[in-house]
């Protein structure tokens, strides 16, 4: 009992110093959206530029905390107000229901006057990565690009809209999943519709694993315009 209250006590403590914050959002469908936020590190003159972050398995508020502290704290280091949503139904962001509450939600947080307007960064790990590419799949023109850490993706799903679109994928050579036996099939089927994509498994990486910012970095200086 003791080392639960420790370990409770710990991800509190860890909660507030990474400055997350939790807000319930209402959206234009009248559906009501928990979301983790987190602020950029820094003080900026002007607004912020918005990352949309979706946890992986079923995005359930359990997994999308945990990410926001460990991988939203990253990119809110370099200057990203980053969101991450609870999904509705235990599906991750999966299928178009869930696609347009993220659409619907990058509209309610772009009213704020510290978050920028125009293009934003989409992002996600396993079936967040996937959810990722869906609703870029919908409009790319609104997006910087995707960060998909991992993803899969096949030709059954027409890629074409993706053309010429930003993709940053990262795949765990021991992937716990078996994915990285299915790299090849993702990068082809994402390459073949035209993609521009940046893709590399990780050598001895699980399915989730430590983000290689150097690397990430470098694509970012290339999207972020």
């Amino acid at each position: 009992m003791r080392k639960m209250k420790g370990l409770l006590l710990l991800v509190s403590l860890l909660f507030v110093s990474t400055g997350v914050a939790q807000e319930r959002i209402t959206l234009e469908d009248d559906s009501v959206l928990g979301v983790f936020m987190v602020r950029p590190a820094e003080t900026q003159k002007e607004s912020a530029p918005l990352l949309i972050l979706m946890g992986g398995g079923p995005g359930n508020a359990s997994i999308s905390r945990d990410t926001s502290i460990w991988l939203g704290g990253g990119f809110s280091e370099r200057g990203f107000f980053v969101a991450v949503p609870v999904s509705p139904n235990n599906r991750a962001f999966r299928g178009d229901e869930n696609n347009r509450k993220v659409e619907q939600l990058i509209v309610e947080l772009q009213k704020r006057d510290y978050i920028a307007d125009g293009k934003v960064l989409l992002a996600g790990i396993s079936n967040g990565g996937m959810s990722a590419l869906e609703v870029a799949r919908r409009n790319p023109d609104n997006y910087f690009g995707v960060v998909a850490v991992p993803a899969l993706a096949t030709s059954v799903v027409d890629n074409r809209p993706l053309a010429g679109f930003p993709v940053y994928l990262r795949i765990g050579g021991a992937d716990q999943l078996g994915w990285a036996d299915r790299f090849d099939e993702t990068a082809e089927a994402l390459t073949e519709a035209g993609v521009d994509l940046d893709a590399a498994i990780l050598d001895s990486a699980p399915h989730m694993f430590r983000m290689n910012w150097d690397s990430l970095d470098a694509w970012l200086e290339k999207v972020i315009k």
